[in-house]
């Protein structure tokens, strides 16, 4: 897994509708990152083309639509993620955690965007 700054495209899976987008910075086992809503930090292995991890997500701006329901409540969500990458990117699947007590599939394609 190379170090540097990653697009981030989450999907929610299990029936739920949700996605969101952002970027990524992955380095030295160490993951941060976020979008227009949400921050997330974590870490990660990898080796031999897999890679794991978990992570933290938590809402740091409200939603514009009022009607839009955060699927995470405005509560840090956990989550546990593995897959596989290669030179331009990765794709993994995970699942978080969300309020403590309800768990959702999700997948998550990364590429690759520059060195850190």
């Amino acid at each position: 897994m190379k170090n540097g700054l990653y697009s981030v495209h989450i999907h929610m899976l299990d029936g739920v509708k949700g996605r969101d987008s952002g970027v990524l910075i992955l380095r030295d086992g160490v993951l941060l990152g976020g979008g227009p809503y949400f921050w997330s930090r974590g870490t990660y292995t990898f080796g031999n083309g897999t890679w794991k991890g978990e992570l933290a997500t938590n809402q740091h701006s409200p939603f514009a639509d009022p009607l839009v329901r955060p699927l995470f409540a405005g509560s840090e969500a956990t989550s546990g993620f593995s897959g596989t990458f290669s030179e331009e990117g990765a794709e993994v699947y995970g699942t978080v955690l969300v309020a403590g007590h309800r768990s959702l599939g999700f997948k998550a394609t990364l590429k690759w965007l520059a060195e850190i």
